[in-house]
């Protein structure tokens, strides 16, 4: 048996999986024109667990013997649904240069200061990827994972920079690594509106649809929405990076409630848009 001591030593989670924190040294990051490497965090890295199965616990909560209902779509909402479905089956692919290109545009929206030494660098863990290739991250998202940190970046790039930086709030010392985070953001929602099924099988899933039919962007938006959100249950719960997988749940089950609000037309109402700022 591990006591709890050793499990922390040994970088372990509740069920004996590794998992990746990140240490804040400083509240700074170094920059310079033409460095590749820098000082203000220190990656812890287990095995590639933490992606995708760190998130079981969230996502997949459901039996196979359940019974659930399936909800009928407009011809709109069916084709918007393929359509992002087309997106959510395409896997990152390190030797395509679309993929290539998005990559070094997350890096660049990311630390626009500091050039980029290579696709593959160590720079790379100052955003919070696990090692020095973040392809090795995206399997858990696929590429769609790194359409929406680009999305974020673009859109309201002062959050993004705020979460990335952990500018906001009494920030914990070991902290969420905030581009895995990301990735697993991605799979929570997809798993959490059921976006692989032909047909929504949830009221909140249905819901997602006439937002996603009003605008195509709605899953990115939504994106933005949920990882705002998921750092402010995170500073209001005084999480730690043991900590992520209760946070997510709390992140779920506030997004599941505020999409079921009655007086919500359109994502910009959701109560936690308000998080967001440009």
């Amino acid at each position: 048996m591990i006591d709890e001591s050793e499990r922390e030593k040994r970088g372990m989670d509740d069920r004996g999986e590794s998992f990746v924190a990140v240490r804040r040294i400083s509240q700074g990051i170094e920059r310079g024109s033409n460095t590749c490497h820098s000082t203000s965090a220190e990656v812890v890295a287990g095995s590639a667990a933490w992606l995708g199965r760190g998130l079981s616990c969230v996502c997949a909560q459901r039996r196979e013997s359940d019974a659930r209902p399936s909800f009928d779509l407009t011809p709109a909402q069916e084709e918007c649904l393929q359509k992002l479905q087309s997106r959510i089956d395409v896997t990152y692919d390190s030797s395509i240069p679309e993929h290539q290109e998005a990559l070094r545009a997350l890096w660049n929206a990311a630390f626009p200061e500091e050039e980029l030494c290579g696709l593959i660098s160590e720079q790379w863990k100052e955003m919070g990827w696990q090692g020095k290739d973040p392809s090795t991250d995206f399997r858990g998202g696929g590429f769609i994972s790194l359409e929406n940190l680009l999305f974020f970046a673009r859109y309201f790039p002062k959050s993004f920079q705020d979460l990335l930086q952990k500018r906001e709030g009494d920030r914990s010392v070991w902290e969420y690594p905030f581009a895995v985070a990301g990735v697993n953001i991605t799979f929570m929602l997809i798993q959490m509106l059921d976006l692989e099924a032909v047909k929504p099988r949830s009221i909140v899933g249905a819901t997602f649809l006439k937002f996603l039919a009003e605008n195509e962007l709605a899953f990115d938006l939504l994106y933005c929405i949920t990882f705002k959100l998921m750092d402010h249950q995170w500073l209001t719960m005084h999480a730690s990076y043991m900590d992520f997988n209760m946070v997510m749940k709390s992140t779920r089950r506030q997004l599941e409630r505020e999409l079921l609000l009655d007086d919500i037309l359109r994502l910009e109402d959701l109560p936690s848009y308000g998080l967001l700022t440009r």
